[in-house]
């Protein structure tokens, strides 16, 4: 069985890197007919917060990233560490240690001095024939995993190839503090033992973290996940994704009026091809999606891209929906549109004109209030001839049938009538009727506004 977990932890929000690290695990679970789990990772108490893990089920559930298991919750799962310490403890295969921070940072020091990496000395380790220090009085040990001396770890991470580090290089590292609480590397290592996750899919900037979970593993006896490391995300600028192109929370894209589908879309590509295939369904992806098809070098975020990927599904989006998501905007400014019928009418006619929920909804407004055009707007656009053809149009609307056809019919008889081109009573129509001079056909609008708010608002500037 494939197993896979996205395992955040809730120190902020769920980021484009970490959506993308989510997405991947997902598919390629679904891909293989196997299992997603979800997994907060939240032993950093002074930095995890309510507020945190609610941004990351609000991220998922948006994106429609769901998953068979969880949340499992690491705080929630102390007993089980203490309990796995305790038998390592037993084995040997840990150790307490009763160095403190200043020795510890003394240590370092001299290292560094003598050009040597900085890392813990094993001072407190077991070794047949060493003589340890007395315990300290009053001071509560940290305890330590008993890293093998000698020796490499080796794995073929399913992205960036054959990986090989030297034991050497890896200290005895904590797998608890003097107060208890297991840390990150051993909690890593037991979660994904006791939920059989079998792929461990993730950034990577936990590289370095693999070589001693690996090691972690063989000590408890335990089967070994294979790993994926997915190179990092850049900027437009080719620099590290910053707060100014991407790195925010996944949920700013949803404020912003981009739809969850265009943003799967582009972060399914952030790395990862099939073909030339550009835009596809998710399910196309889970079906096409492996791990053989990522590129091992870092991918470059284009908000170009995401854009026209975002202004593509809106011109495939069901105009009902938009128009549940243009009233949800609206209504966060304050604007009742629930009474306005044909608002998914309004979202046919502009939905391929925009590139975002936002814009949708600002092109909608003045379907549903009365919009005032500017003084300025108006002596622009509404000469005295404008004006006289105005009245002829008006009066041939307020007896047309309301249909498309026959609105238009009533427009060409008023050029005809006043000797004008279309744009010299288009453009200034528009700007009575939207207070903006461009618009989809202009007998389009008339239609989907009403004959109500057509009329009244033409008469509104004749009078």
């Amino acid at each position: 069985m494939i197993r896979t977990r996205f395992a955040p932890s809730p120190t902020g929000f769920l980021h484009i890197g970490g959506a993308r690290t989510a997405l991947f695990a997902w598919a390629y679970a679904r891909r293989h007919g196997g299992q997603f789990i979800l997994r907060i990772e939240d032993t950093d108490v002074a930095r995890s917060t309510p507020e945190a893990v609610q941004a990351i089920l609000d991220g998922m559930a948006w994106l429609g990233l769901e998953y068979d298991e969880g949340p499992y919750y690491q705080m929630q799962r102390m007993d089980r560490y203490k309990e796995v310490i305790r038998q390592m403890l037993a084995a040997g295969s840990a150790y307490p240690c009763y160095t403190s921070a200043d020795e510890l940072e003394a240590m370092r020091e001299a290292q560094r001095s003598r050009n040597e990496k900085p890392r813990y000395d094993g001072c407190w380790r077991p070794e047949t024939g060493k003589r340890l220090p007395a315990p300290p009085a009053g001071v509560l040990p940290a305890v330590r995993f008993r890293n093998p001396a000698e020796g490499v770890v080796a794995w073929h991470d399913l992205v960036k190839g054959p990986i090989t580090i030297a034991n050497a290089e890896l200290d005895d590292f904590v797998i608890a503090r003097g107060d208890g609480t297991p840390t990150y590397n051993f909690c890593v290592v037991v979660d994904d033992w006791d939920m059989k996750i079998s792929h461990v899919i993730r950034g990577d900037d936990h590289v370095n973290n693999t070589p001693r979970q690996i090691n972690l593993f063989k000590a408890l006896g335990a089967p070994l996940p294979e790993y994926g490391h997915l190179s990092m995300i850049l900027g437009d600028d080719g620099q590290k994704l910053s707060k100014r192109h991407g790195a925010v929370s996944v949920m700013q894209y949803q404020e912003e009026g981009y739809l969850p589908e265009a943003v799967l879309n582009y972060l399914a590509r952030l790395g990862w091809s099939h073909g030339d295939a550009e835009t596809f369904s998710m399910g196309e992806f889970c079906s096409w999606f492996d791990l053989d098809h990522i590129t091992a070098s870092a991918a470059q975020f284009n908000t170009e891209k995401l854009n026209w990927l975002n202004a593509h599904y809106l011109k495939q989006a069901d105009d009902s929906r938009l128009a549940t998501e243009t009233l949800r905007r609206l209504a966060g400014q304050g604007v009742d549109g629930s009474g306005c019928a044909d608002l998914p009418r309004v979202m046919a006619l502009y939905k391929g004109r925009v590139a975002n929920l936002n814009e949708l909804a600002d092109a909608a407004h003045p379907f549903i209030v009365a919009v005032h055009p500017s003084p300025e707007l108006l002596a622009q656009h509404l000469s005295d001839p404008v004006r006289a053809a105005l009245r002829t149009l008006l009066a041939k609307l307020l007896d047309a049938n309301w249909e498309a056809p026959a609105l238009s019919q009533a427009i060409k008889e008023t050029l005809l009538q006043h000797g004008i081109k279309m744009p010299q009573l288009a453009i200034p129509l528009r700007v009575v009727l939207l207070a903006q001079p461009q618009s989809p056909a202009i007998d389009a609008v008339l239609e989907v506004l009403g004959r109500e708010a057509v009329c009244g608002r033409i008469n509104s500037v004749l009078v």
